[in-house]
């Protein structure tokens, strides 16, 4: 199984607690755990920046991690304070039934990850009513240089997940797109990106101001009472059944 370039593994440790898309990310995904109790696995965990907000944030969870690149791994473990086993999503270590929520952040994405296979491993060591929480890139139409140096290979719509998702035995999902409102910026900067195929990746922090005001933004989106129609990204909620 493929692993990621390690100068990219590099550069999420250092900037996934500070890149406001992170934190952004951090925060969905914290909304999404809100009722789970027990037993939570981050599969495909990374350098474990999420394992770590967890960790400080929801202390009555009992946290494991998967990840298959080792050193990775053990960044996640030694950042977070929460055992991560090295490990494919398409084959997982663990028992059935083990957890009470899976969270797949930009992992069924990976190149190295047959989603149905990887579904099924998830849905069987999920307890029944178990909850799925899935991140995924949106749109194939926005590849850009941080997919390729991250061995993403595909990309997919809010309806595409919620069909992937029935298909793969869970209840219908609740499917959001999010990230709408830099939705434009987006699909400027990489539309010009993709013409340089060594275009920089998209893990840099930017300057503070920046950075804050970009944060600012998802929050806003974030508050708001409707989903929204479009996003760079798309996060699926699903139960298993």
């Amino acid at each position: 199984m493929a692993s990621m370039e390690a100068d990219e593994y590099a550069r999420m440790d250092e900037a996934e607690s500070r890149l406001w898309w992170y934190r952004a990310l951090h925060a969905r995904l914290l909304d999404a755990l809100a009722p789970v109790r027990g037993r939570v696995l981050d599969a495909g965990c990374g350098t474990g920046g999420l394992l770590n907000v967890i960790h400080a944030r929801r202390p009555d969870l009992e946290l494991a991690g998967l990840e298959w690149d080792l050193t990775a791994a053990r960044r996640a473990a030694a950042k977070s304070g929460v055992p991560v086993a090295r490990g494919s999503v398409n084959a997982t270590p663990f028992a059935e039934a083990t957890f009470d929520a899976v969270i797949a952040a930009d992992v069924l994405c990976h190149a190295a990850v047959d989603p149905v296979r990887a579904l099924a491993e998830l849905r069987r060591i999920l307890r029944p009513g178990g909850r799925l929480i899935v991140n995924m890139p949106a749109y194939a139409w926005l590849m850009s240089a941080h997919d390729r140096r991250v061995h993403n290979a595909r990309r997919m719509s809010a309806p595409e997940i919620a069909r992937m998702l029935t298909a793969a035995g869970f209840a219908p999902a609740k499917v959001t797109y999010w990230n709408a409102l830099l939705l434009p910026l987006m699909i400027a900067r990489r539309k010009i990106a993709a013409r340089r195929h060594n275009s920089a990746s998209d893990v840099a922090v930017p300057s503070p101001w920046l950075d804050a005001m970009l944060y600012a933004v998802t929050g806003v989106e974030r508050a708001l009472p409707f989903d929204p129609p479009a996003g760079g990204s798309v996060l699926a909620v699903a139960t298993r059944v």
